[in-house]
């Protein structure tokens, strides 16, 4: 869809209910104004800074006037609208229907959600484990005969009062290996 056609779609949206101010109308014009290539003329520019018109009048003739000079005069006006009233912008109808016809958008709410629903306590007994295993890897390969066997007993003690933290089957396991392990 064309800016022209967005603009126009867009129209009644921008000039019903006073949705933008005086301010918010000056700094797009003057924007306007500015931008190179050059949008508005010094002229056009200040008759649609006209105090003496009403704002609906004004905002409506320049909406007009940009639909006749061209697609990429509209794209300027989004821009600027964009930039100084970025609010307004997001609640067009026209980003709405884009919005909703995109579909390779990504719901970033939806997607917080699939990543966060185990919760901070399985990440935290995850993360025990691991460096538990970590910890009992380091050690192990440490040398030293009297230290491999006191961390052997002290990490079956963790092992024999953790069957909340990992599930039962895991611990038999990790039991069974430290006491095969310990035997040789």
């Amino acid at each position: 869809q064309s800016y022209c056609h967005r603009l126009q779609h867009d129209m009644y949206f921008l000039t019903s209910n006073s949705r933008l101010n005086e301010q918010v109308v000056d700094k797009i014009i003057l924007q306007l104004n500015r931008v190179y290539p050059q949008i508005l003329t010094n002229a056009e520019a200040e008759k649609f800074r006209n105090p003496k018109a009403s704002l609906h009048t004004r905002l409506s003739d320049l909406i007009k006037h940009l639909q006749k000079k061209g697609d990429r005069h509209c794209q300027e006006f989004y821009r600027a609208l964009q930039i100084n009233a970025e609010q307004l912008y997001n609640d067009l109808p026209s980003r709405k229907i884009l919005k909703t016809t995109d579909s390779t958008e990504i719901d970033t709410d939806k997607e917080k959600c699939m990543l966060n629903d185990r919760g901070p306590v399985f990440f935290l007994a995850c993360f025990s484990v691991a460096a538990g295993f970590a910890l009992f890897w380091y050690c192990c390969n440490s040398g030293s005969l009297l230290q491999y066997t006191k961390v052997i007993g002290r990490a079956r003690r963790v092992l024999g009062f953790s069957p909340i933290i990992i599930g039962r089957h895991v611990r038999n396991i990790c039991m069974l290996y430290l006491e095969d392990v310990s035997r040789n």
